[in-house]
């Protein structure tokens, strides 16, 4: 019995070891596939002239390494290469919805609620950008807005957790204050 439990311990160590190995090469593998893409699309874009895709991927992936201004240029060019390729009303939305979470970052928020209106006028039932909204209002303190945001988010999706948490704190902060 005293010989077991030492192979015991180094068994579950070892397996241990190799979940975090696994772990570890997938994060690995998965950053240097986005900077691949990431070189890839910027010299192509410095070179030549891009697809209203290429620029919403190439901003998006500057909003994951938080570099907002580089992401609202590229945002920019996306929608205006939009226009001119009339690409389906739900992609405006994502770039708009996009170029709202950028301005939010920066705490430009009436261009972030600006922006993530657009996206809800070209697509009503966009829950992302309904939440979002809800969210730029909270931080400027605008609880009714928030709380009308909130609910039509949770009127496409009755099942969205953060609309159903944020619309009931909101609730009570309403109710609280009457």
């Amino acid at each position: 019995m005293d010989d077991i439990l030492p192979i015991i311990y180094i068994s579950t160590l070892l397996v241990l070891l190799a979940g975090v190995a696994v772990f570890l090469f997938q994060q690995i593998f998965r950053t240097r596939r986005q900077e691949s893409r990431f070189s890839k699309l910027q010299r192509k874009l410095e070179q030549e002239q891009g697809t209203a895709e290429e620029y919403y991927e190439l901003g998006s992936l500057y909003l994951d390494k938080k570099l907002f201004v580089q992401s609202v240029k590229l945002l920019q060019k996306a929608l205006k290469s939009a226009e001119k390729e009339e690409i389906p009303t739900e992609n405006a939305a994502l770039i708009y919805n996009a170029l709202g979470f950028a301005y939010f970052s920066q705490e430009q928020y009436d261009l972030a609620i600006r922006n993530y209106k657009e996206a809800i006028k070209l697509y009503p039932e966009y829950v992302i950008a309904l939440n979002n909204l809800g969210n730029v209002y909270e931080k400027k303190k605008l609880v009714s807005p928030a709380l009308e945001a909130y609910e039509a988010s949770l009127q496409h999706d009755p099942k969205n957790a953060i609309a159903k948490r944020r619309a009931e704190s909101l609730r009570k902060r309403v109710g609280s204050a009457s």
